[in-house]
């Protein structure tokens, strides 16, 4: 099959287009773009690192890594934006090619654009903080990294029910933080509000309950109720075998199972101690009476 004149003008201007000195030029902008994006990464790296060792509060710790995800990125966009119009000389195009560029990537790509603004709200709004102890939906336990497309949260619970680290690092995607609740635990301090529960019979002595349950917890609270939200505090409640004694304390986020089993422990011997204080507990009492003639 023979070539007519237009097919053969069209092999001749793309002959002249593709040219040994075009993919050579191409090449090297290439190169260099890839040298200037490892550098940057290698000063960022750094930098960060020596803020970390300056850091005296897990919110600087929170911050500094957080602020170098941020500049690191918008470096990268920025290079790489800049190299590609740079070459293509087409900077009076480039507000078009951005519209056209957001509509096709934002319906083909709502779920991680979602995930990116989200990012972007967790940097500039900081409903938590690397360390914090949150749940979003179902998910429970401490942050350990945030990045564009993830929040990981190292568990608290999952197979079993309890306040301790299952050893599980769970990957929430970003998009879920605007769809679901976010409970932050230690926005404002690291201290969460806890109880110890114990029932005693209705023939104990009240009074002298109470005064273990306090004398019990601030046994084990004394070198940090200082710096919590609040003093130890008692609270009472009938039940149908006895009196449920509450004792309610803040307790370190991270330590709840420690100290609430040392207090636990420690009100079980002071009653044990005691002879006017018995622990209620489900059983039958048969009580003979003589009858009256």
């Amino acid at each position: 099959m023979g070539l007519n004149l237009q097919d053969l003008i069209i092999i001749l201007n793309l002959q002249d287009f593709i040219t040994i000195d075009r993919l050579l030029s191409f090449g090297m902008r290439v190169l260099a773009v890839f040298i200037i994006l490892v550098l940057i990464s290698i000063v960022i790296d750094v930098l960060k690192n020596n803020l970390l060792r300056k850091a005296k509060t897990k919110k600087q710790s929170s911050n500094i890594k957080l602020m170098s995800q941020l500049f690191r990125y918008s470096l990268y966009l920025i290079i790489i934006l800049f190299a590609a119009l740079s070459y293509s000389n087409a900077w009076s195009e480039f507000g078009v090619f951005l519209g056209l560029l957001s509509a096709a990537i934002g319906f083909a790509l709502q779920k991680p654009m979602t995930g990116i603004a989200a990012w972007i709200m967790v940097v500039t709004k900081r409903p938590f903080d690397i360390g914090d102890r949150i749940t979003i939906g179902d998910v429970k336990g401490d942050v350990v990294d945030i990045n564009l497309t993830h929040v990981h949260v190292m568990e608290i619970g999952g197979l079993i029910i309890d306040e301790e680290n299952s050893g599980r690092v769970v990957m929430v995607p970003n998009w879920m933080l605007f769809e679901k609740n976010i409970i932050n635990y230690t926005l404002n301090n690291d201290f969460v509000l806890d109880s110890v529960i114990v029932n005693v019979t209705y023939e104990s002595n009240l009074d002298h309950a109470i005064e273990i349950a306090d004398l019990a917890a601030r046994k084990y609270l004394a070198g940090i109720i200082s710096t919590s939200p609040g003093n130890p505090r008692i609270r009472l409640e009938f039940q149908a075998s006895g009196v449920d004694v509450h004792i309610k304390y803040f307790s370190p986020a991270r330590q709840l199972n420690e100290y609430s089993t040392k207090i636990t422990k420690e009100i079980f011997d002071r009653i044990r101690a005691s002879g006017d204080v018995e622990i209620a507990y489900p059983h039958t009492e048969v009580v003979f009476r003589k009858k009256k003639e």
